[in-house]
């Protein structure tokens, strides 16, 4: 029995691969060498972090990171689901350059979310924007879409 659970073990650890450091920073040969000296529990935590990111997932299955958008709508009434296609509607007739996503969480609840912030800080000016059109609007933490990193 402690033969097999130790094969298990061993199967299960080799099935999640691992990063070096240097293995990141591979160079050209002729451009020089590149010796880092480290301890192996960086690789490690390095190994981890990927993976832990390659399991967050948008709501369409795009890898995503987390961040935070603001909620302008939450309800599971009988029709939510055309008052959500209502107030979507309602939201990019107001603001336009603001993503909007609609969502439905079991076992009936429909929302509507707006932008891919990466901070409440970064998502506060939209909040106050937004909360002169939805009183109710706040934010939430979310998986987000990448963002742009260059502003238009």
């Amino acid at each position: 029995m402690l033969f097999v659970t130790s094969l298990l073990t061993a199967g299960f650890c080799a099935s999640q691969p691992f990063v070096k450091t240097a293995d990141l920073f591979k160079r050209n040969e002729s451009a020089g060498k590149l010796n880092i000296i480290q301890n192996q529990a960086v690789d490690t935590l390095l190994s981890r972090y990927i993976l832990f990111g390659k399991k967050q997932r948008t709501l369409d299955g795009v890898q995503g990171m987390q961040g935070v958008r603001i909620q302008i709508y939450y309800s599971s009434v009988r029709n939510a689901s055309d008052e959500s296609a209502k107030t979507a509607q309602k939201f990019y007739d107001k603001f336009p350059d603001i993503n909007c996503y609609t969502e439905f969480q079991k076992p009936g609840w429909y929302m509507v979310r707006a932008g891919d912030y990466r901070s409440k800080i970064d998502c506060y000016k939209d909040l106050i924007m937004i909360r002169k059109e939805f009183p109710d609007a706040y934010w939430i933490p979310a998986v987000i879409n990448f963002p742009d990193l260059i502003k238009k």
